[in-house]
């Protein structure tokens, strides 16, 4: 019993605290310099605008440098695949056991692709390729541990969240992203990891920004009116308004990603990649408003100094230009963007409520809302919704509020059967990994070895391969099997459990379930293939 508590604490403190205040450290210091890169680089877009707005006669010589760009893209991404598109989706594959990556050069290919995007102004956000660089850092720091290979995506779920609080200033939101999207479980080990390296980016955060001139939060502090009972139909309406647009957004998105993909298939990636280049170029001629990450015009919305017309043009601008440059695989995230989106939803809302009487007192609070419901209906998260809206925007006395516009968008796209962006684009991302594969289901029984990860820890608490089941544990003091049915089974060395899983790939799933608990021959025939 000694020998198995010892085996518990050293695989708890070890890869948590220890390994997770690493990851946490390491990811805040390449993330603050990032957003350093990322806000130069913006502003240099803008100056580059400009300075095209005057001088049109460069067009064409700046055309043939996004077709150089493109073809760019179009060869790294056949290197690097896991460097294409949405950030967080991918990192949620990888945090799952989904998908296979390299963290170095996933690392470096996400750092500079996304700067380059952001030079190009397409409509896409630096906290996705946060999320992923973190992702990458938490299994770069176990990388030259092969023997404890079971931390890893303990790790790169503290680096991705690390990566999400340091982006967006929200670190009790990076948290929840752990628990509410990337694994959707609640687990004391996930729980300590994600909170230690979150903690830790925190704290370096708040030392380096200073020192580089970046901001540590993602918005100012906003001087919200607090309302009362009487104004409960507001949250309602902003969270019914923004639930339905949620449910046509998400089923547009769903036409883009899918149907239209489908018909443009033929056309080679490195064509596809300039026309997303060149519609950017072209829109942020006519307005800025219309390209870039976002952060710059949601500011300028909660100025009010945005028409209601502009407005109108923004939502249907921006929503085709992030959709087409993400399903296409352009490197940026989808979380600010589709925020800026939202905002701007909402700031239609408010304005016409204000045309038929409504205070304008109320102006800012709409928007927040309207965040707030954004957040959880387009992207289905909706307690990180609550949280990031008391957190980053200033919402704690208007907690009611913040519910009622997160629950009732939540609730709309759950009838309507709307998946989330994230979901979307990671079912995209797995049809095309295992194209022309079959899954193999294997049934089989395997022993907890003594000294290995597993020993001490619940069933619930153990990143088990992907699509792998414990139907059962025969504890060796017993002779009975015992059926998990909470997962709350504490694995104790001898133990032999009954498994179920379903693969692509055997091998990779053997290897991951062997660094869990130990080394053995296991005996198995395929149940079926699928």
């Amino acid at each position: 019993m000694k020998k198995q508590r010892f085996y518990y604490f050293t695989n708890l403190i070890f890869p948590a605290v220890i390994f997770g205040s690493v990851v946490g450290l390491l990811t805040a210091v390449v993330i603050a310099v990032y957003k350093y890169a990322a806000g130069h680089v913006i502003e240099w877009s803008e100056i580059g605008y400009e300075f095209l707005k005057k001088n049109l006669i460069y067009i064409p010589i700046v055309l043939i440098l996004l077709f150089g760009i493109a073809l760019l893209f179009s060869k790294v991404y056949k290197k690097i695949p896991n460097v294409k598109g949405g950030g967080i989706p991918t990192s949620i594959g990888i945090l799952r056991g989904l998908i296979p990556f390299r963290f170095f050069t996933t690392l470096i290919g996400t750092f500079f692709l996304s700067l380059l995007s952001f030079l190009i102004g397409v409509p896409l956000g630096n906290e996705g390729p946060s999320v992923q660089m973190g992702t990458a850092i938490g299994k770069g720091t176990v990388y030259p541990l092969k023997k404890h290979k079971s931390w890893s995506r303990y790790l790169m779920t503290g680096g991705s969240c690390a990566g999400f609080s340091v982006a967006t200033g929200a670190p009790v939101s990076g948290i929840m992203f752990a628990i509410e999207e990337a694994h959707q479980r609640i687990s004391p080990m996930i729980i300590i990891v994600a909170s230690v390296s979150v903690a830790v980016s925190r704290v370096v955060t708040e030392i380096i920004s200073p020192l580089i001139g970046i901001s540590v939060s993602l918005f100012p502090e906003f001087e919200l009116l607090k309302m009362t009972a009487k104004d409960s139909w507001i949250p309602l309406a902003v969270g019914l308004l923004l639930g339905l647009f949620a449910v046509l957004f998400l089923k547009f998105y769903s036409f883009m990603s899918g149907r239209f993909a489908e018909k443009i298939q033929k056309i080679p990636s490195s064509v596809k990649i300039f026309i997303a280049f060149a519609l950017t170029l072209f829109m942020g001629l006519i307005s800025l408003s219309f390209i870039s990450t976002g952060h710059h015009l949601i500011l300028e919305i909660f100025g009010g100094s945005v028409s209601l017309v502009l407005l109108i043009f923004i939502v249907i601008v921006r929503s085709v230009l992030t959709f087409y440059a993400n399903s296409n695989g352009v490197t940026g995230g989808i979380f600010l963007p589709i925020m800026a989106i939202g905002t701007a939803f909402a700031g239609i809302i408010a304005k016409c409520g204000m045309m038929i009487g409504l205070s304008e007192e109320y102006y800012m609070l709409i928007l927040v809302l309207g965040i707030t419901a954004c957040i959880s209906g387009m992207m289905k998260m909706p307690l990180t919704a609550i949280v990031f809206a008391i957190e980053a925007l200033g919402c704690y006395e208007n907690l009611l509020p913040v519910v009622i516009a997160s629950a009732v968008p939540f609730i709309i796209t759950e009838l309507f059967g709307a998946k989330s962006i994230n979901d979307r684009v990671l079912e995209n991302r797995l049809k095309a990994q295992n194209k022309g594969k079959k899954a193999t289901v294997i049934d089989t029984f395997v022993t907890v070895e003594p000294g290995t990860f597993a020993v001490g820890k619940q069933i619930r608490d153990v990143f088990w391969p992907a699509n792998l089941f414990v139907l059962s544990v025969k504890h060796a003091e017993k002779a009975q099997a015992k059926v998990d049915e909470h997962g709350d089974s504490s694995l104790r060395a001898g133990d032999i459990l009954h498994i179920r899983y379903s693969t692509f790939d055997d091998k990779r799933t053997r290897e991951e379930l062997m660094a869990i608990i130990g080394e053995q021959e296991i005996e198995s025939a395929p149940v079926s293939n699928i």
